[in-house]
C-alpha cells in the first residue's frame, strides 16, 4: 500500500513539474509572438532564461518526490544507465504527457482573447496554425523535419549529458546540494539561446506532445497533429534518441575516468 501511495506520489509531482515548465515557458512564448512589439524581441536571452528557470523552479518543487524527470527522454536515460525501474517509464511519460496537456491548458486560460486578436488581426484561425507557436514547436527557416530531428538528437544529447554529469555522485567539481537545479535551468537557457530559432528547441517530448494533445482538442486540429508535414513525431523520436547518446557519452566517455574517493581510514581503537 505504501509503495502505491508513493509511486502515486511519483506520477503527481512528474505531472506537476511538466505543467510548471509549461505554463511558464509557452507564457513566455506568448509575451514573445501575440504582442507587437514585444518586449522579448530585442531580449531573446530573456526568453531563454524564463524557460530554463521553469525547469529550475519545477525541480525546486518536486524533485524530492519523484527526482523530476520531467522529461520522457531523462526516464529513458535514466532506466538504461541508472537503474530506474523500467516498469516505471511508462507511467512517468504518461503523467508528463499529462503535464503538458494541463500546462497548455492554463496558458489558453490565460491567453485565450490575445491569441484571438493575433489571429484576426493578421487574418489567421487556428486550423491554419494561427499562434500555434506560443504552444509547441515546428521548423525554422531553412530546416527541413530530418534536419529538425538530427538537431533535436544533438541538443537533447547534450541536455541530458549534462544533467548526467550535474546528478554523478562521482563528480566532486559539480554543484552540490541544491544548486544542481539551478545549473540544469542555465543547461536549458544556454541551448535555447544558441540553437532556439532552429526550431523552437523542445528536447523534451512531453514539453511539445502535451501541449500539441491540447491544442487538437482546442480546435487547431490537423496544423497540431500530426502538423505541416507531419512534424510531430520530430521533438519526440529526436530527444529520446538523443537522451540515450547523451547519457551513454557521459557514462563510457567521462564516468569511468573518475576519481573514486577513497573513505578515509578509521585509525584503529586502542
Amino acid at each position: 500500500m505504501l509503495k502505491n501511495r508513493q509511486f502515486l506520489g511519483e506520477l503527481i509531482a512528474e505531472c506537476i513539474a511538466v505543467a510548471i515548465i509549461v505554463m511558464i515557458g509557452d507564457s513566455v512564448a506568448a509575451m514573445y509572438a501575440l504582442y507587437d512589439p514585444s518586449p522579448y524581441k530585442l531580449a531573446y536571452w530573456g526568453v531563454c532564461i524564463v524557460w530554463g528557470l521553469s525547469v529550475t523552479i519545477a525541480i525546486y518543487i518536486t524533485g524530492s518526490v519523484s527526482g523530476t524527470h520531467a522529461n520522457p527522454a531523462v526516464s529513458v536515460a535514466l532506466a538504461l544507465y541508472r537503474g530506474f525501474p523500467w516498469r516505471k517509464v511508462p507511467a512517468y511519460c504518461a503523467a508528463q504527457i499529462l503535464g503538458g496537456v494541463i500546462g497548455a491548458a492554463l496558458v489558453y486560460t490565460l491567453y485565450q482573447p490575445v491569441i484571438d486578436h493575433y489571429n484576426q488581426l493578421h487574418a489567421l484561425t487556428r486550423a491554419d496554425g494561427g499562434a500555434a507557436g506560443v504552444f509547441f514547436t515546428h521548423p525554422g527557416e531553412f530546416i527541413t523535419p530530418f534536419h529538425a530531428f538530427v538537431d533535436e538528437t544533438i541538443l537533447t544529447g547534450l541536455l541530458v549529458f549534462g544533467i548526467f554529469a550535474v546528478t554523478c555522485e562521482y563528480n566532486t567539481v559539480a554543484p552540490q546540494a541544491n544548486s544542481g537545479a539551478l545549473i540544469i535551468g542555465l543547461l536549458v537557457a544556454s541551448i535555447g539561446a544558441c540553437s532556439g530559432y532552429l526550431e523552437a528547441w523542445a528536447i523534451n517530448p512531453a514539453r511539445d506532445f502535451g501541449p500539441r494533445l491540447f491544442c487538437f482538442l482546442a480546435g487547431w486540429g490537423d496544423s497540431a497533429l500530426p502538423g505541416p508535414d507531419h512534424f510531430w513525431w520530430v521533438p519526440v523520436a529526436g530527444p529520446v534518441l538523443g537522451g540515450v547518446l547523451g547519457a551513454g557519452c557521459y557514462q563510457f566517455l567521462i564516468r569511468p575516468f573518475i576519481p573514486r574517493q577513497a573513505s578515509p581510514a578509521v585509525p584503529p581503537v586502542s
